[in-house]
């Protein structure tokens, strides 16, 4: 056998030791293949049937544009509409401000009103197309097909928040929650981990310093350091972009403190049970990535199917995003900030409890 023959041999073998050893590695096997296929379910929920999801649109008081459509044509729009009678017009506009409702539709005379929020401009845009066409259909059809007459119907747009603000509203509030769950959760991950590794947390130990020292001397960094995050956001947003806040943007503050005690808590469950600190950050990626995804810091949810949603609300940093947006956007008072700092709090007490449970000093 020739010196050509025998050299597939080694090539093979080092192969099928290669192949081998990555089906064996579990972490290497995970984010290859697992941790992808995660973004694709992820993805493919959001976007699922996301193009038939209806725009929830409430019509006040009488507007003929809607009531005098023939049936089939109703069936057709309430393909694209959720169309729900309300009574009180200022109730309406709160709901949609508060982004509970997508547009409130009335009528002026021959004037027909659509009033949306720019929060998410992608629904407004959809319930702004569909009525247009409406009114294009019907004064073609019905007034100048039929009757001759001139165009009845004409469709004004009005946005609920003042027409100065602009997308940066909606996008620093949410981008800021982002950047405090990235920063507390990798911090105190990567910090436990390396402090075990090289040894500190075991002389922390042997020293005369309390443990609830340690504990507090981290908590009050991660802390400090949110605080500098949302004056950097907010003092770039104002000043370079042209954010406007409302009056109790102040608010947030608590919101964020609150939100870096619940993501800390994360950080220290994923490096109580991690061992190195690529796994640390590996874990902590694994929990902060897709939970930006699915708490719409990059995009609204709105089109997600109801289990996406079920799934968002059980998630720390989505109760973070909308408090912040009701507080630093809407213009809602303390009444908006309870409920989510409870929630933030029960994570960080729940979580804090299972990381202290699972908390090694040694490597």
């Amino acid at each position: 056998m020739t010196e050509t023959d025998r050299a597939p041999r080694p090539l093979r073998a080092l192969t099928i030791a290669m192949f081998k050893g990555f089906v064996r590695d579990r972490m290497t096997l995970f984010w290859a293949v697992v941790f992808p296929l995660m973004f694709l379910v992820l993805f493919g929920g959001i976007f699922t049937d996301q193009g038939a999801s209806r725009a929830e649109v409430l019509v006040v008081g009488d507007v003929a544009l809607i009531d005098d459509l023939p049936d089939e044509a109703r069936e057709g729009i309430e393909e694209a509409l959720e169309i729900t009678r309300s009574d009180d017009l200022d109730d309406a506009v709160e709901r949609v401000r508060k982004g509970d409702a997508d547009a409130v539709l009335t009528q002026d005379g021959d004037e027909v009103v659509v009033q949306y929020s720019q929060a998410d401009q992608v629904t407004a845009a959809q319930v702004q197309g569909t009525l247009r066409a409406i009114v294009q259909e019907t004064n073609t059809a019905v007034y100048q097909g039929q009757t001759g007459e001139a165009p009845r119907f004409a469709l004004s747009t009005e946005q609920v928040e003042d027409d100065s603000l602009k997308a940066i509203q909606y996008v620093t509030p949410s981008l800021l929650g982002w950047a405090v769950a990235m920063s507390a959760t990798f911090g105190a991950a990567v910090n436990l981990v390396v402090w075990r590794k090289n040894g500190l947390l075991r002389r922390l130990r042997l020293a005369p310093i309390r443990t609830s020292s340690v504990v507090l001397a981290r908590v009050g960094v991660s802390l400090v350091v949110a605080l500098i995050q949302a004056a950097i956001f907010i003092g770039l947003g104002v000043f370079a972009f042209g954010l406007q806040l409302s009056g109790w943007w102040f608010l947030a503050v608590p919101l964020l403190l609150a939100g870096t005690l619940s993501f800390l808590s994360i950080g220290m469950l994923a490096g109580s049970v991690s061992k190195t600190d690529e796994g640390a950050v590996g874990l902590a990626n694994f929990v902060v990535l897709p939970m930006a995804f699915l708490s719409g810091s990059f995009f609204p949810l709105d089109g997600a199917p109801g289990w996406l949603q079920a799934v968002s609300q059980a998630l720390p940093l989505r109760h973070l995003n909308d408090g912040m947006l009701d507080v630093m956007v809407r213009g809602e008072g303390p009444g908006a900030i309870v409920l989510p700092i409870l929630i933030l709090l029960g994570f960080t007490v729940v979580l804090a409890a299972i990381a202290a449970r699972l908390f090694r000093w040694d490597a």
